[in-house]
């Protein structure tokens, strides 16, 4: 009798979690919402998570700025290949099924990144975390697509939304916390118990949706794209390489460029030919959606590659721990998120180009700022230019898509948003891979520059030194003659971390200098009237439905 009882205690149990998650349930679109809000953190965590990391990494290995830049770039373009791919798979084999393979395979490449002992297998670690990124974070909003009534999409969309700007704010302090107490590994260990909660409640609470209507995949289009990215980035990364002498006229540079070259005529050719593109480029023709992509993919150069470069200078340069650099970002997040609503009413109400005008001056503004950085910056000037920052992303991105959409059929939003999600993506890989491959290059030229100035044989330097030895053997004993040698180690040092600084200068400028350009862009947006805009707004679709 007992275990007839126990028999029907557990069916019980399992009808009660069926209708608890069964999809005509009012909370089951809920936990579905906090299934993907984990998925989703996790994954644009790791978008901001390394970077605190990364002199920490370069010490670790023992590689330069030329090597570790691969750390962020595999990760951001092998997410960004499976963006436009993600839906079609979903489509094909079920949205349920896909999103937990895009979960595992983002849990798996987390595990082998912490296990990852020399720079290129956390390379490969780090693209095998992509692709599964690349899965989840689409096909995240497009399960709370379907899920939510029209009614309520926007409100569940703005908790999805949260998420995501939740993990751009405390992504860096996180990681600064953990590599400053642990190690640089603990970042990506952390995801692994997190990603197996994940899994197990995506098998609980998710249940199957396969689209009756699935597109042949575009395989050419997909191939060539893959390949004329990476080659591209590779050739941008070795063409000042310490491993490379000849440089950019080295062959096999030049032919890594003529590779890229070939596969992006193949990958323009196959998506405005072919009937089924994986990126349906011609949709670009239309001018609202164009601009805005030429747009987000200069706003992609100059915001990912400027979040590379300041962690590099506040640690290397200020001595600032792993800890302090990534809180210096925490108010970007937050401030991006409270004028978010604001610029959207606005355009609502007045004008979308205005806040984004308003929005890209005062991210030039903020790199402007950042290039005139010393050894000497003061914490209040580097936190006020990533307030500015933080104010002009807020204002640029709601109008922004708003205007990019505006004109799409209703049919081409999942292609559309895809093609935007991409570009950003690309975008910030090949900022990331350029302004570091500049970087490199402008150390050496200032720190050729002065090193020509400083004349070892000179009255100014040897007084310079003599002083500085005077001032060692003083304070710390022993021998004049070690003193004097310490002393040259000291002055040549402050050369090379001047000579950096300058070289991030540089980098921030020419940062400015491309968001500079994307007011052309802006201007030539077409704004509608704000009848068009509501209406448009209420028959929005994010992303893929």
């Amino acid at each position: 009798m007992r275990k007839i009882s126990n028999t029907h205690k557990l069916r019980r149990k399992l009808r009660n979690r069926d209708s608890f998650f069964h999809p005509k349930s009012p909370l089951y679109k809920w936990f579905v919402l906090a299934n993907v809000m984990v998925g989703t953190f996790m994954v644009v965590l790791d978008s901001t998570i390394v970077n605190v990391s990364l002199p920490k990494i370069m010490s670790s290995f023992g590689v330069g700025l030329s090597t570790i830049q691969w750390v962020i770039t595999a990760y951001l373009l092998s997410m960004a290949a499976m963006l436009p791919t993600s839906g079609w798979m979903a489509d094909k084999f079920g949205y349920k099924k896909v999103y937990f393979w895009g979960l595992f395979l983002f849990t798996f490449g987390s595990l082998l990144c912490g296990l990852s002992n020399d720079e290129n297998t956390l390379i490969i670690s780090r693209i095998i975390q992509g692709l599964g990124a690349g899965i989840v974070q689409p096909l995240g909003m497009a399960i709370i697509t379907r899920e939510f009534p029209l009614k309520q999409r926007g409100l569940a969309l703005g908790f999805w939304a949260i998420a995501a700007a939740a993990s751009v704010s405390f992504g860096p302090l996180i990681g600064g916390y953990l590599v400053d107490n642990f190690s640089w590994q603990l970042i990506f260990d952390v995801n692994v118990p997190i990603g197996i909660l994940a899994l197990v409640f995506t098998i609980v609470i998710q249940r199957e949706f396969v689209s009756p209507n699935t597109r042949k995949f575009d395989y050419i289009g997909f191939i060539s794209v893959i390949v004329f990215l990476p080659v591209l980035l590779y050739a941008l990364s070795e063409g000042n390489a310490q491993t490379n002498s000849a440089g950019w006229t080295a062959p096999y540079v030049l032919a890594c460029f003529a590779v890229s070259g070939i596969g992006f005529a193949v990958f323009l050719t196959r998506e405005l030919t072919t009937k089924s593109p994986l990126l349906d480029l011609r949709l670009l023709a239309d001018r609202n959606f164009g601009m805005s992509n030429l747009l987000m993919f200069l706003f992609g150069i100059g915001m990912f590659g400027s979040t590379f470069l300041l962690p590099l200078y506040l640690q290397n340069s200020l001595g600032y721990t792993a800890l302090q650099s990534g809180a210096v970002f925490l108010p970007v997040g937050i401030i991006q998120g409270m004028f978010s609503p604001v610029s959207g009413w606005f355009a609502d109400k007045i004008s979308s180009k205005v806040p984004i005008i308003l929005g890209m001056g005062l991210l030039v503004l903020s790199f402007y700022i950042n290039s005139n950085l010393s050894f000497l910056t003061e914490h209040s000037f580097i936190m006020t230019s990533l307030y500015i920052r933080g104010l002009g992303m807020g204002l640029v991105f709601t109008p922004l898509s708003t205007l990019s959409l505006l004109t799409i059929p209703r049919e081409k939003m999942a292609q559309a948003s895809g093609i935007m999600n991409t570009v950003r993506q690309v975008g910030g890989s090949l900022g990331v891979a350029l302004l570091s491959t500049i970087l490199t290059a402008r150390v050496n030229f200032h720190s050729q520059m002065f090193g020509g100035a400083v004349q070892s044989g000179s009255q100014a330097f040897q007084n310079t030194t003599h002083h500085m030895a005077y001032f060692i053997q003083q304070h710390g004993g022993g021998s004049f003659a070690t003193a004097l040698r310490q002393s040259q180690g000291i002055l040549m040092g402050n050369v090379s971390t001047q000579a950096f600084i300058e070289g991030i200068n540089d980098d921030f400028l020419i940062a400015a200098l491309i968001s500079l350009i994307g007011f052309i862009p802006i201007l030539l947006l077409k704004s509608k009237k704000k009848s068009m805009n509501a209406a448009m707004a209420h028959e929005h679709t994010p992303m893929m439905e």
